[in-house]
């Protein structure tokens, strides 16, 4: 640079001097660092045409499977705990009865599979829903319901 120059009249780049490209790399600057958001306000359909995509994890499959599954996973957890518990108190102790211990360690494994039967055979009352069209009557005169219990008395009376 020489000494009768200012840096406002060197040329930098293609007819930019060197402040004009300053002020411009600063502009560029900062509009890279501003924050940018923008909000789609179009309306999500409630049903596409597009078909369902699995995602990861497990496959999809029907409830029943899934229950299924979920037993599966849990007798065999259970089951590798149980007899790794048991192997690792046999190793140690060197002495220990096989049956005994196959007998001590599997009443919870034998609980679990009994509870898990129950689970399986037991299932939630269905959901009603009354539907009615038109002018619905209900007249709640005349009730008498008497229970008589060991424990329990119920009384209603409506005159």
């Amino acid at each position: 640079m020489h000494s009768d120059t200012t840096p406002e009249t060197v040329p930098v780049g293609p007819g930019l001097s060197e402040v004009q490209a300053e002020t411009e790399a600063r502009r560029i600057i900062a509009d890279a660092y501003r924050p940018t958001a923008y909000r789609d306000t179009t309306p999500v359909p409630a049903h596409g045409d597009a078909p369902a995509v699995a995602q990861p994890g497990r496959p999809p499959m029907s409830q029943g499977a899934t229950d299924a599954s979920v037993l599966m996973l849990a007798g065999g957890t259970t089951t590798a705990m149980v007899g790794g518990t048991a192997a690792v108190l046999m190793y140690v102790s060197q002495f220990a009865d096989p049956i005994v211990c196959g007998l001590v360690f599997g009443a919870p494994t034998a609980l679990v599979l009994a509870l898990a039967r129950l689970a399986k055979r037991a299932k939630p009352a269905p959901d009603i829903h009354h539907h009615y069209q038109g002018p619905v009557y209900q007249d709640r005169r005349n009730v008498h319901s008497r229970t008589n219990g060991v424990w329990a008395k119920t009384n209603n009376r409506e005159i």
